[in-house]
């Protein structure tokens, strides 16, 4: 069978791409190239370069490939972009799945993974966060994810699709240096960032109610991620739903690390200890601690994490310094 990756010419699109073929799946990619770069994917995986807001193009896609599954990852996932520009997300991420869904039950395509967030759970006051954890997003990004949720097994019950959903924790490191990430929105790429201006990589917050008064989260290893994809996909294709019928999974590592033992693994791996990370005010909205439980996904999907958050930093530093340079020999 053949799997349409939307979003796949991005950071995590190429390394699930690359996953789905190493494991001897044949894959597709659909990216509008916004944030995505083409040089990314595998020369077996072919590229069609479109939206998914825009039904043409995906009527040709899965026609054109023979598409039988869907890998749903073409998002906007900034937070903070989300509160300004809510109209904009929810036009991308729920239109857009709209849109993507009508053209996937038209064309007969039987399985759909999609995309979502552990921001769906907003701030959940629990050690560990199960998929029963309750829903409650408190911004529009996740509201979009929770949204995309109710769209995709609406649509699975109505149409006879096989789906799930996979809401991610927080993603880092790379597979190989030229599939690392190219923004600098999440901790480990905000941390280099500072560190190769010259600044203080900030510290937002260390009054918390945790161990050392930062917050705590859950860190999982792209190349995990796009393992899990795969583990998903080829659940779906055997006519598994799993026990509970409900593929809705947890990827994360059930490790909670705080962001100043991200702050002192950072300075290990990179060799800079200065200038050293300065305390903020906390950003609104930003939860203690969001730590996932990954029982479900090892109990029916059989996945395990691989790599540790050392690994990520490592991989993540390299891909940073082939994209800059000027980050140069550390100063100590």
């Amino acid at each position: 069978m053949t799997w349409l990756i939307t979003g796949g010419a991005g950071y995590i699109g190429a390394h699930v791409a690359r996953a789905m073929t190493a494991a001897g799946e044949r894959a597709v990619a659909l990216d509008d190239l916004s944030t995505g770069l083409a040089e990314r994917l595998p020369p077996e995986v072919p590229l069609v370069r479109g939206s998914v807001l825009d039904r043409p193009v995906l009527d040709r896609a899965l026609a054109e490939h023979g598409v039988s599954g869907v890998i749903h990852l073409a998002a906007k996932k900034q937070v903070g972009e989300s509160v300004e520009m809510p109209l904009s997300y929810y036009e991308e991420n729920v239109h857009g799945l709209v849109t993507l869904l009508g053209a996937v039950v038209d064309a007969g395509v039987g399985r759909f993974v999609f995309s979502s967030s552990a921001a769906v759970y907003g701030m959940p006051d629990v050690d560990l966060v199960t998929e029963q954890t309750p829903t409650v997003p408190m911004n529009p990004y996740g509201e979009t994810k929770l949204a995309g949720e109710w769209l995709v097994r609406a649509t699975g019950r109505a149409h006879g699709l096989s789906t799930a959903c996979l809401r991610y924790f927080n993603v880092a490191g790379t597979a190989e240096p030229e599939l690392s990430d190219t923004g600098v929105f999440n901790i480990v790429p905000m941390f280099f960032d500072a560190l190769t201006r010259g600044e203080a990589p900030r510290i937002f917050g260390d009054d918390y109610p945790t161990p050392d008064g930062t917050c705590v989260r859950d860190y999982i290893h792209v190349r995990d991620l796009a393992e899990a994809h795969v583990a998903a996909a080829q659940a779906l294709a055997a006519g598994g739903t799993g026990e509970s019928g409900d593929l809705t999974l947890n990827v994360g590592t059930g490790a909670g690390v705080s962001v100043r033992e991200m702050a002192e693994l950072v300075a290990e791996v990179t060799g800079r200890r200065e200038p050293a990370p300065r305390v903020v005010p906390r950003r609104p909205g930003d939860p203690a601690r969001v730590v996932a439980s990954a029982e479900r996904i090892r109990k029916e999907l059989g996945w395990e994490p691989r790599f540790g958050v050392r690994e990520m930093v490592a991989s993540a530093w390299e891909g940073w310094l082939l994209r800059h340079p000027e980050a140069g020999t550390p100063s100590n």
